[in-house]
């Protein structure tokens, strides 16, 4: 197939990239407007011949639907992410994760085109520590910040425009990833990152929050298996199993680079900071036959630690403005 990957110079979609470029014979175009958390670095070596890149806007509607006409498939990862970055500025996650989904969907009505939106658990909210229960494709959205309000009202506009438009598409809500190529302002890069250049990692509140961990490659495997064999119209929930909180990852990270299990600071929480996230990843191993790769977080986390220890041309130009900012905001 011909696969358009939209935000395929950032973190999940360039190892989504990777990953079809890897394990399939599928040729790639990818769509990105290179913003901050967009690195064309992360790309690089991939094949000409399978390999194509466009740098564009997904609110640009002529330039969407030429690409749509020009591909068999599209997968939609480009989006504004980052919790902190919407709390500061929503205006962003408005137009990128609703405005640029519209369109997107917009150009796929006029096409036909199969279409694949990437979207998170964060749109469900959040869990009580101590609830046993986990999120499921039933789970009502209860978002608590701009970033998962908006990826929430874009899940929403894929429902209806497959409902009354017809538009072949699906739609995936993925647990919190780690691995390679994520910019050093999320959590695990920020203490990976911070540790080697010998600083202390910093921590929201007590440290108690739980997320819901999966290594980007087996989201990449699972969102092909999705394209592949899922039904038209449905929501898959992928998740590895991989539930642990902050301090603990942490306490792992500095364990990793012989530091001190306990050399870490506590910062002031964010604002609306949810506190547990958890898959049931149930229907996509039963009905679709999926299994993530990395079962063990520690294992995954080990391969994480070891890529940013030997790729620090590809992050540190990211990082003194990352921690500059964070510190003009107290965190």
């Amino acid at each position: 197939m011909r696969i358009l990957v939209t935000g395929g110079a950032g973190f999940i979609g360039s190892n989504f990239v990777h990953h079809l470029i890897d394990e399939t014979e599928h040729s790639v175009t990818v769509l990105d407007k290179l913003t901050y958390a967009g690195n064309l670095a992360s790309l690089d070596s991939l094949p000409a011949e399978r390999f194509s890149f466009v740098r564009g806007d997904i609110g640009d509607a002529s330039l969407v639907e030429r690409l749509f006409g020009e591909h068999d498939a599209v997968v939609h990862y480009a989006a504004e992410s980052h919790n902190d970055n919407s709390l500061d500025d929503p205006r962003p996650f408005l137009d990128t994760n609703i405005i640029g989904t519209f369109t997107l969907l917009e150009a796929a009505r006029k096409t036909g085109v199969r279409f694949h939106h990437i979207s998170t658990d964060e749109v469900y909210g959040d869990l009580e520590l101590d609830d046993p229960g986990r999120f499921t494709e039933n789970t009502p959205y209860n978002p608590s910040s701009p970033y998962s309000s908006t990826k929430a009202g874009s899940d929403l506009l894929v429902r209806a425009w497959v409902r009354s438009f017809g538009v072949k598409a699906t739609i995936s809500n993925c647990s919190n990833n780690y691995g390679p190529y994520q910019h050093v302002e999320k959590f695990i890069p920020r203490q990976i990152t911070n540790v080697l250049r010998g600083e202390r990692p910093k921590l929201y509140g007590t440290g108690e929050n739980v997320r819901d961990w999966i290594h980007a490659d087996d989201h990449s495997s699972a969102v092909l298996t999705i394209l592949e064999r899922g039904a038209i119209g449905e929501t898959y929930l992928i998740g590895a199993d991989g539930e642990k909180n902050n301090r603990e990852v942490v306490e792992l990270i500095l364990t990793e680079l012989d530091q001190p299990w306990d050399a870490y600071d506590l910062v002031t929480d964010r604002p609306g900071h949810d506190l547990r996230y958890a898959i049931d990843s149930s229907r996509l191993r039963t009905e679709l036959g999926w299994t993530p790769r990395y079962s063990d977080f520690a294992a995954g986390l080990a391969d994480t630690i070891a890529w940013y220890r030997s790729n620090e041309a590809w992050w540190a130009p990211q990082k003194d403005a990352t921690e500059a900012r964070y510190i003009s905001q107290g965190r």
